[in-house]
């Protein structure tokens, strides 16, 4: 918390925060991006954590269903925007979401460190759409000022935290027969990976981190100890999820940002259904280009058709560890009772 707090100070950041009306819950919003990310976070003192923003054109679609969950959740601007890192699904609605919307401060890992014209593109068109706007980069370790919650940086920029997080830290047996992972050079292996804390609940988003970069978190020894609720890495690709980092970390609940024909690959899917105590699997989209058996019940899926109206998943939180995920397609809601 000091480290980020220090450096707000030394970029000069002292901005006033905007609050939403308090609430008693921790709230994430799982937004349908098709196949992006754009994760809203709203503390229950009411400030906001967007990660990332999903798909540039398209009419606005990806930053009209952000703002959508922004007012549902009574927000007027947007605190901190995460961005995991530099491709078109995770910082492409940029530009489009600072027309709509008040920011506060961007955090990113630094400049781009992928060896392409698109993601050059892609990172010049974010530096230009954030012109004017408070920016910070952010180290393994460091966590943002956030009221009430702790949003700790795991990963950033190929780097990792080095020690474990309080109460991890075991030997992990999961690691025996893991096959070496080969070298990543795009920007998925320098995701900006957090652990989302409030009381006994813990959320974890790894952005789109792939094998080598996850199994240095959890082997041989798990550095970031179990959680309730995981946002299945890179929309649950296969490059991605080794059963050594999924089944350490035993989720209770896995939410899959997949698109239609994006992410959700049968291998990834089953190493995840098949993790030791996982309660429930929810997806975003129904994996067209997956098989049924690759698939859960369509009560568990929020847009079951490719031409949706992008529907997307709301968890309230308590500090107690307990949770509810509520199906915006269905109306229906589960409650995961705290342990």
């Amino acid at each position: 918390m000091r480290a980020f707090l220090v450096a707000l100070c030394v970029c000069g950041i002292l901005l006033p925060l905007s609050f939403a009306a308090p609430a008693s819950k921790l709230q994430i919003y799982f937004v349908d991006v098709e196949g992006g990310q754009a994760t809203l976070v709203v503390s229950p003192s009411g400030q906001s954590v967007l990660i990332d923003t999903g798909w540039p054109g398209n009419e606005g679609r990806d930053a009209d269903r952000i703002l959508a969950a922004a007012h549902q959740a009574g927000l007027k601007q947007i605190d901190y925007v995460v961005i995991t890192h530099y491709h078109r699904d995770h910082v492409g609605g940029v530009p489009q979401l600072v027309d709509g919307i008040k920011v506060g401060t961007f955090v990113d890992h630094g400049p781009n460190l992928e060896d392409s014209q698109v993601a050059r593109a892609d990172y010049a068109a974010y530096e230009k759409a954030i012109a004017g706007h408070p920016r910070v980069t952010v180290k393994p370790g460091w966590a943002l000022p956030v009221k009430g919650i702790e949003v700790r940086v795991l990963a950033a920029a190929g780097e990792h935290i080095t020690d474990p997080l309080p109460g991890a830290g075991e030997a992990n047996s999961y690691c025996k027969g893991e096959p070496a992972p080969a070298d990543d050079p795009t920007e998925n292996a320098r995701s900006v990976g957090v652990l989302i804390t409030y009381g006994k609940f813990r959320f974890l988003d790894l952005g789109d981190l792939t094998k080598k970069k996850e199994l240095e978190l959890a082997c041989p020894n798990n550095l970031l100890g179990t959680v309730d609720l995981f946002l299945v890495t890179h929309h649950g690709a296969d490059l991605s999820n080794p059963k050594a980092l999924v089944w350490a970390l035993h989720p209770r609940v896995a939410v899959i940002d997949n698109g239609a024909r994006k992410g959700a690959s049968p291998a990834a899917w089953q190493i995840v259904h098949d993790s030791p105590g996982l309660e429930d699997v929810w997806q975003l989209h129904y994996a067209a280009e997956s098989d049924r058996a690759h698939n859960v019940d369509p009560d568990h899926i929020a847009n079951v058709k490719e031409n949706c109206e992008g529907k997307d998943f709301k968890v309230t939180a308590d500090a107690d560890g307990s949770f509810t995920l509520v199906n915006a397609r269905t109306g229906a809601e589960k409650t995961y009772a705290k342990k």
